[in-house]
């Protein structure tokens, strides 16, 4: 009887200890962006302006998104994308975004040499985008997007996100070279467009044309990933430092070995900040045998 007792409050500590948190993953420089994309709109991600109607597939592979090891439950929840301005319009936009995983690292090619797009995904966000661009005229602008229902991601695979596009005027575009994405130099051949003045990426997707891709098609085939800002929630098991799905004294030796570089075989940084002051030292150690001790 005794024993079951001491499995039952371990068992209440897991899940007290359960937590959600947000984490953000920066792909290329996305905080301080200096390369701007000033080539044919056809190559443009994840949208241009210069057309009535855009489609943008991005592959972001497991190497670009560090940070997520050891995290559980992760759900993709914020896309962000930035651009120079240098238009005076107004656009409007209704957006559509739709993610998937993979297994995939790149985009699939028939017998024909044609690059194929991927299925378009589940639909995790729309809404409307009004750019008053005369406003923010020479500055740097966000294309902020929250996911409305948060996606689950399976760690080690492939995110790919399609993002559509589509003004309710067909004449609602900017005029010139004045809109200008911010893109990740050295990550290409990770993204494809589509672009046309009358008929929108969520149709051509359901048309018999679908998935190739081709300039004849109004594709860019080869383009340049935008700089990106990806948020995501995970959960946290405080104290589940071996990772093992329950908090007990086999987590305490993991901490002490870990802090005494005996680099024990399993160990999960992120549960191990017990005390959630962002650095493991001693402190977490002392953290952790208190809350065993509280729940026994």
């Amino acid at each position: 009887m005794k024993k079951f007792l001491s499995l039952f409050f371990v068992a209440v500590l897991a899940m007290s200890a359960q937590a959600q948190f947000l984490g953000w993953i920066e792909v290329g420089d996305y905080y301080n962006p200096t390369e701007v994309y000033d080539g044919s709109y056809f190559d443009m991600a994840p949208t241009n302006f210069y057309l009535a109607h855009t489609g943008a597939q991005m592959i972001y592979t497991p190497d670009l998104l560090p940070g997520m090891e050891g995290k559980d439950g992760v759900k993709i929840k914020y896309l962000n994308f930035k651009f120079y301005n240098e238009s005076f319009e107004e656009i409007v936009r209704n957006a559509k975004v739709y993610l998937q995983e993979v297994d995939a690292t790149e985009f699939a090619v028939n017998e024909d040499g044609v690059k194929q797009f991927f299925p378009l995904g589940e639909l995790v966000a729309e809404g409307r985008y009004d750019l008053e661009l005369l406003e923010s005229y020479g500055e740097d602008q966000v294309l902020a997007m929250e996911m409305e229902a948060d996606f689950p991601f399976t760690l080690g695979k492939s995110l790919v996100v399609t993002i559509v596009f589509d003004a309710e005027d067909d004449d609602n575009c900017t005029m010139g070279s004045s809109y200008a994405p911010f893109y990740t130099s050295g990550i290409r051949g990770k993204a494809m467009t589509y672009t046309d003045n009358w008929v929108s990426f969520v149709d051509y997707a359901m048309g018999s044309s679908f998935p190739n891709a081709s300039a004849m098609l109004g594709c860019g085939t080869n383009v340049d990933l935008p700089v990106t800002e990806i948020g995501y929630t995970y959960e946290r098991l405080l104290g589940d430092v071996n990772g093992d799905g329950y908090v007990t004294i086999a987590d305490v030796t993991s901490l002490i070995n870990y802090l005494l570089s005996s680099n024990p075989n399993n160990f999960y940084a992120v549960n191990a900040d017990v005390n959630e002051d962002t650095r493991i030292n001693i402190g977490d150690v002392t953290s952790l045998i208190v809350l065993l001790l509280s729940a026994g």
